[in-house]
């Protein structure tokens, strides 16, 4: 009898874990063709890629609150918010059409220009604070810049991922850039796009008590931690306070939407007010502006919709960029 519970639970162990599976095959919108693309969670370590028939198998059993990605080089990233372990996915991806004259970086005012372009596109996409500045992208050949357009406007594009080495906080980073847009007279700022982490310095550099100490520094009063908190319902025990307008304090049942319960079980929520709202962690403050729906998706572990559709930041918050961000793995110690 004891022998048949022990089976019986064995696999139940077994189905439960196989069910954490999730299976897929990604192709070409128009033609059908097998894509290898990378299938990973965005803002994470976890990740797989396709086979040459576009076949792929990842475990999703420490990420199943994350939405999974699909990138892959010259095609737009395919974001799932709602999928299910059932039956494999088939996921269609949309190349890339880039309305970009081709200029030769050849005379010296357009490597002048290139490089002015070039410095303006780092600091806004990866920032401008200390971990920003730390930050270096190993293939800046793979970006290029819309010439025509960018007396107002500066356009940027990557034919591969963008390659990031953070040394302050000791990461290595894969950036898909699917758009890149900065309004130089209004300095509003467009940029969408995923990624990955590859490798994490501070398991094998004698220096990971340094980038210990700066990611805890870079996340307490950080996007990721505000959400996490949100999340919680415990914006006032973290540190944060919240108000409108008007300076009332608003608290989680104010600006929280619950939904339902996905095929994967996991809850979804829903920041939403009728106007901005103002955030403050010790002396700095932050402000949310929304955009048309005038709600954000976020979870538990401070992922967030990014796109830059829903919702602008402004403030300190609006300082942290590529060169700010954690894995969602991260958890204090």
């Amino acid at each position: 009898m004891k022998k048949l519970i022990l089976i019986f639970i064995f696999l139940n162990f077994y189905i439960l874990a196989y069910n954490q599976v999730i299976k897929g095959t990604v192709l070409e919108s128009k033609t059908n063709i097998p894509v290898i693309a990378t299938i990973y969670f965005n803002g994470t370590f976890a990740g797989t890629l396709s086979d040459q028939n576009g076949d792929f198998e990842l475990d999703i059993s420490k990420n199943t609150s994350l939405p999974l990605t699909i990138s892959s080089i010259g095609y737009y990233s395919v974001t799932l918010a709602d999928f299910s372990t059932d039956k494999p996915l088939i996921v269609y991806m949309t190349p890339k059409v880039y309305e970009v004259k081709e200029v030769v970086i050849s005379s010296g005012s357009l490597v002048k220009r290139r490089r002015a372009n070039l410095n303006l596109f780092k600091n806004v996409f990866l920032g401008t604070t200390s971990n920003a500045r730390n930050c270096e992208i190993t293939n800046e050949n793979d970006i290029t810049f819309n010439y025509e357009s960018d007396q107002d406007t500066l356009k940027a594009y990557a034919s591969k991922p963008i390659l990031i080495t953070n040394r302050a906080l000791g990461y290595k980073i894969t950036y898909y850039l699917d758009r890149f847009e900065y309004n130089k007279k209004d300095r509003s700022i467009i940029f969408a796009g995923n990624l990955i982490f590859n490798e994490d310095l501070a398991t094998k550099e004698p220096h990971n008590e340094i980038y210990e100490r700066r990611r805890k520094e870079t996340y307490f009063g950080s996007r990721m931690h505000f959400f996490r908190a949100l999340w919680a319902d415990d914006l006032e025990s973290a540190g944060f306070s919240v108000k409108n307008s008007a300076k009332k304090y608003l608290w989680y049942k104010d600006i929280v939407e619950d939904s339902h319960t996905d095929s994967l079980n996991s809850q979804r929520k829903f920041l939403k007010y009728i106007e901005s709202l103002s955030i403050f962690y010790n002396t700095r403050s932050s402000k949310i502006v929304f955009l048309k729906k005038g709600k954000v998706y976020f979870d538990k572990d401070g992922n967030f919709d990014q796109a830059g559709m829903y919702i602008s930041w402004e403030g300190e918050m609006m300082d942290q960029r590529v060169g700010d961000m954690l894995p969602y793995t991260y958890i204090v110690e």
